[in-house]
């Protein structure tokens, strides 16, 4: 972890602000594109086929998936729907099978949906092409994060580096303030910022899994990789000490009003694109200088005037203990209907080709070893892809991605609407860490 950890924030800190100012709406290197019909992946003919893929994403993100879909539809003959779905997934899927209406494949954007989905026997393990196709293509830690019982029944087709911090170049200049590397220097930078005239941070509280997301890399890089894996199986509870140092290290900036655009009154009513869309419009006088989340903050930049690798920039999430955090997350495509068509697509998804269509058009990262990182469209997401593939299988998943839905994958409820909470008053530490644990051992069953 130690290793990986220090090589993807190495390569980060070197080198992303370095970039030039590749518009991420550009499109960045024309000469090499997606592979076409004549690549060296086979996929059976599927005329008069019709299939459903259901996911949660929107706006940008689900425009471009459709490209990808527009392919495979272009190779096979077969027809694809995409069917918006709600978060929790799995509830929108329990409605959708109790009414005889799954769809023929699911974007999962939990190890713990996974889970959920087999032991409710709606999901199918990966037919042998798709297994094939997965194994020659991905690294055996990404691999294992889709298994279920050592069965494979996922195929990590999007990944996401949630441990970036992007910023308002302009006002970082005019305000002297400099990219920090540990949380100390990170709180010297904020107070900078807000010396200069402009809110240091945008959090988006209405969301809450931007929350968790916080959290996660605070306590990774505080606690260790080996009480991350404990607290993500729930180990050990909620109510560890080294819980409390977190939400206490998470405090100096949410707690602090002054931080915070809106307040905290205002964070909790802020959407995540919103506040990756303040933050880069108004000019020198935007509502925030700094918003922390994962690579996919690209698609919504790419909606304002500011160009990535220019007016906005990235750092590494500063390193709290020892060592920077690296949290990755990722969406994973599972079979519900076990049909030539759905494990196709599925061994389509598995493959460079897929991922090299929506590689292109910005905001998306692959966990696909062989995937051209030239088709990236600037330079800061291509060596965000580099350091992702670099570190193989050393990295710490999605912590709450990793729990029962009830508890870190569900709106308004478990650690969500905890963390939540916790934004609205970060005082009350020992409260927030009683309700946690009562909230994951529910969920848990222990």
């Amino acid at each position: 972890m130690k290793a990986a950890a220090a090589l993807l924030t190495g390569a980060l800190a070197l080198s992303l602000t370095a970039c030039g100012g590749d518009d991420d709406k550009s499109g960045g290197d024309k000469s090499t594109g997606p592979k076409e019909s004549g690549s060296a992946l086979t996929l059976p003919e599927l005329n008069g086929t019709t299939l459903e893929v259901a996911a949660v994403w929107t706006g940008p993100e689900q425009a471009n998936f459709k490209k990808v879909l527009a392919e495979f539809e272009k190779r096979t003959g077969a027809k694809v729907t995409f069917v918006p779905a709600q978060d929790p997934i799995i509830n929108f899927l329990g409605s959708k099978i109790a009414g005889g209406q799954p769809p023929d494949v699911a974007m999962l954007p939990q190890p713990g949906a996974i889970k959920q989905a087999v032991d409710k026997k709606w999901a199918k393990p990966l037919g042998a092409e798709a297994l094939k196709e997965l194994r020659k293509n991905y690294s055996q830690g990404w691999q294992d994060i889709g298994k279920v019982g050592g069965e494979q029944y996922g195929v990590y087709y999007k990944a996401a580096n949630k441990s970036l911090v992007w910023y308002n170049a302009t006002v970082f200049e005019n305000a002297g303030a400099s990219e920090p590397g540990t949380w100390d220097e990170l709180l010297s930078t904020a107070q900078t910022v807000y010396d200069s005239g402009v809110t240091p941070f945008s959090i988006p509280g209405a969301d809450g899994w931007p929350l968790t997301d916080w959290f996660e890399n605070v306590y990774l890089s505080q606690a260790g990789p080996e009480k991350y894996d404990q607290l993500a199986k729930h180990e050990i509870k909620w109510t560890d000490p080294t819980v409390k140092e977190a939400l206490t290290t998470l405090a100096e900036i949410w707690g602090k009003k002054d931080y915070v655009a809106g307040g905290a009154d205002g964070a909790l009513q802020t959407q995540f694109p919103n506040s990756v869309t303040q933050t880069f419009t108004g000019g020198d006088q935007p509502k925030a200088a700094m918003v922390y989340e994962g690579d996919f903050v690209q698609v919504n930049i790419a909606q304002t005037d500011a160009k990535i690798g220019t007016d906005a920039k990235v750092f590494p999430f500063p390193k709290v203990g020892d060592t920077a955090p690296v949290v990755s997350g990722g969406d994973a495509a599972v079979v519900l209907k076990d049909s030539e068509g759905a494990q196709a697509l599925a061994t389509f998804l598995a493959s460079p080709d897929a991922a090299e269509i929506q590689a292109k058009l910005g905001g998306y990262l692959s966990p696909n070893k062989n995937v051209d990182v030239s088709v990236y469209p600037n330079d800061v997401q291509r060596t965000i892809a580099k350091a992702l593939i670099a570190a193989g299988d050393d990295f710490r998943f999605d912590m709450s991605d990793q729990a029962p839905q009830a508890f870190g994958g569900t709106p308004g409820k478990g650690e969500w609407k905890d963390l939540q909470d916790f934004l609205k008053n970060p005082s009350d530490v020992a409260g927030i860490q009683k309700k946690l644990e009562s909230d994951a051992a529910a969920a848990y069953g222990n």
